[in-house]
């Protein structure tokens, strides 16, 4: 069982930039099964990602092609590869205009 609040980094491996007509579009990002499970993220979720410059909403997809800890961000600004993010559940009771990192 994990420690309340323990959320380790995550790095982005890649970054995907969709076009307008592209069939899958808007803020996603991908992660293996267990890094998911560890942060109680579940396929479809609405997250948090915490980068180095902003936050934003985006699409949690299961992905376990992708090395542990390594995550691909999609259509999300101001992220590129290498660098460390957060990802943070969202919280039906907390604001989702006012997030508070864990």
């Amino acid at each position: 069982m994990m420690a309340e609040g323990f959320n380790p980094p995550l790095q982005v491996v890649g970054f995907i930039a969709t076009r307008r007509g592209d069939a899958e579009r808007g803020p996603a990002i991908r992660l293996r099964s267990d890094d998911a499970k560890l942060r109680g993220v579940a396929d479809g979720a609405l997250v948090w990602i915490y980068g180095p410059r902003r936050h934003d909403l985006a699409t949690a997809i299961i992905d376990d092609t992708l090395p542990r800890g390594g995550v691909i961000v999609r259509d999300v600004a101001g992220l590129a590869p290498t660098e460390i993010v957060r990802l943070v559940r969202t919280d039906a009771d907390r604001p989702l205009l006012n997030p508070k990192p864990v």
